[in-house]
């Protein structure tokens, strides 16, 4: 299996288990180590002792000198390096024939030790030799006569412990020391392991690495602008076609958000866990359609999120939405009632009655022109214009008379709004307007729609004489997924109102009774200076 794939339980089982090992086998050497000169320094003392005792033993100073002396001098310096538990004694003469040693082959033998020629010269002294047992630790003295004349030397040694034999002569403690670290680390390692996959999602580095590979490279493609944060406000995404929206160069992974963009509103959604969708948002001179949800694991907020587009593609989205929907409607109603006119002036024909006909095409024509004449003269942008022709035809196939006061005008839009929110605010109204005329039954329908302006305000009237709305929905119907329509409704048009309301620092006031109808008047700065309010009565 390859290492890259091998799972994170091994890997780390098997690097705790090497780092406990390594340490364990460093800290055997050096304990060795020190065993080894404890052992040294013990074994120099104790042939230096030995060596000054056979030295000194009266039987060993008479029979140096004789020859086969060693028949005497031996067996006494073997008794000796038993009791003293030495590993071997050799008592050389001036000459270094062996009066001593523990093979008895070698008794009468001339030593050639490199470290005896100190010794001969009446020198005490210890050293270190490597022979065919082993590194040993060799105490020399001088053997004197009566008259303190040197006629000898003992060599008395210790053969040192190996480093394995040092290990083991440390006896059960290491051995069990070793063992439970050993254990403990292997456990260790697993339980760690263990937690580390969990806190994963039970997921390998290898699979980590490919899904941050992957979720970059998606949203670096991605056509909408994306950023998050962590709850510690750090960006963790900020993708090309973010920082190409806000004008932001460089790498700004790790930075926090309020150094890139002062003014965001990603750290206020974290912190209050909620979601907003769909929502205007001024950043650095920048107008964007925003969406920011809170990033929550285990029901505990992280960070956020927000995806945005660049207001002007929305608004082309929406105006292409908005236009093709107002002008299909218009088409179909003109349609329908152009049909219903043709029918009119052929029954006509058809009677004789030609002089009827020709007045019913010019007051046809008339009033159409004198409604399109009106609205080209005082609205100045054309899909609203298009929109209320198509609500006054739309008004005409459902038996509801649709009146726009003839005082209307608006040359120009307030502060932060657009033709499009326009649109949606007059469809909206005016379609509820409609909805709630179907609900009763009375002999004469009618929508009033009035839209003042001047240099300070611009004002929207809309009132029908329909259902009404009941006081205690009033505060509710700007709710999301809120309706007063049951199943017919989705209860979005009028939270899309406010929406615009409150980016346009509106004013709205309801007036309704049930059974009598309802009237929505929303005035508009034309400079941004109030806040929003919401009236009801």
């Amino acid at each position: 299996m390859p290492l890259q794939i091998l799972p994170i339980r091994w890997k780390i089982t098997i690097l705790s288990f090497s780092i406990v090992l390594f340490s364990l086998t460093i800290a055997g050497i050096i304990l060795s180590g020190n065993y080894i000169k404890t052992k040294e320094d013990e074994y120099g003392i104790r042939a230096m002792m030995t060596a000054r005792t056979v030295a000194q033993l009266p039987d060993v100073i008479q029979n140096i000198e004789r020859p086969e002396g060693w028949k005497t001098v031996n067996p006494i310096v073997e008794q000796i390096r038993v009791i003293n538990n030495i590993d071997y004694i050799t008592v050389l003469n001036m000459d270094r024939i062996r009066y001593a040693h523990p093979v008895n082959g070698m008794l009468g033998t001339v030593s050639n030790g490199a470290d005896e020629a100190a010794a001969f010269a009446s020198h005490i002294y210890t050293s270190k030799a490597k022979g065919e047992l082993g590194t040993a630790v060799r105490a020399f003295f001088p053997i004197l006569n009566e008259n303190n004349e040197q006629i000898g030397v003992v060599i008395a040694g210790n053969i040192l412990p190996t480093v394995t034999e040092a290990i083991l002569g440390l006896g059960k403690m290491f051995t069990v020391t070793v063992f439970l670290a050993l254990l403990f680390g292997i456990f260790g390692s697993w339980m760690l392991a263990k937690h580390i996959k969990q806190q994963t999602f039970q997921l390998e580095p290898h699979e980590i690495v490919r899904m941050l590979v992957e979720r970059n490279a998606t949203f670096q493609s991605m056509h909408e602008g994306v950023i998050a944060i962590d709850n510690n406000e750090i960006i963790t995404i900020f993708n090309d076609r973010a920082k190409q929206m806000l004008a932001v160069k460089g790498d700004v992974i790790g930075k926090k958000i309020t150094e890139v963009i002062p003014d965001s509103l990603l750290p206020e959604i974290m912190y209050k866990g909620e979601a907003v969708f769909n929502q205007d948002v001024q950043v650095n001179d920048a107008l964007l359609v925003s969406n920011r949800v809170p990033i929550k694991v285990n029901d505990e907020t992280v960070g956020a999120v927000a995806f945005f587009q660049d207001r002007t593609e929305v608004g082309k989205m929406a105006e292409e939405l908005t236009g093709v929907r107002a002008f299909v409607d218009a088409l179909r109603v003109q349609n329908h009632e152009h049909l219903n006119k043709l029918h009119t002036i052929a029954g006509l024909i058809q009677l004789g009655d030609h002089k009827q006909a020709l007045s019913y095409v010019f007051k046809v024509f008339e009033e159409q022109d004198q409604l399109t004449k009106f609205l080209n003269e005082n609205i100045e942008n054309n899909s609203i214009s298009g929109l209320l022709l198509s609500k006054v035809s739309r008004g005409k196939e459902l038996g509801i008379n649709v009146e726009i006061d003839r005082r209307s005008q608006l040359m120009n839009l307030p502060e932060q709004l657009d033709h499009h929110n326009f649109v949606l605010i007059l469809g909206n109204l005016v379609e509820n307007a409609f909805q709630a005329l179907e609900r009763v039954e009375r002999e004469k329908k009618e929508i009033y729609i009035s839209i003042e302006q001047d240099d300070d305000i611009c004002s929207i009237l809309v009132e029908d004489n329909g259902c009404g709305i009941a006081n205690e929905n009033i505060e509710k119907i700007f709710e999301k997924n809120f309706s007063t329509k049951d199943e017919q409704g989705s209860g979005i048009g009028l939270n899309l109102v406010k929406q615009i309301i409150e980016k346009g620092n509106g004013v709205i006031e309801i007036t309704s009774t049930v059974d009598v109808g309802t009237s929505f008047i929303i005035t508009f700065p034309m400079k941004i200076e109030e806040a929003v309010q919401v009236v009801g009565n």
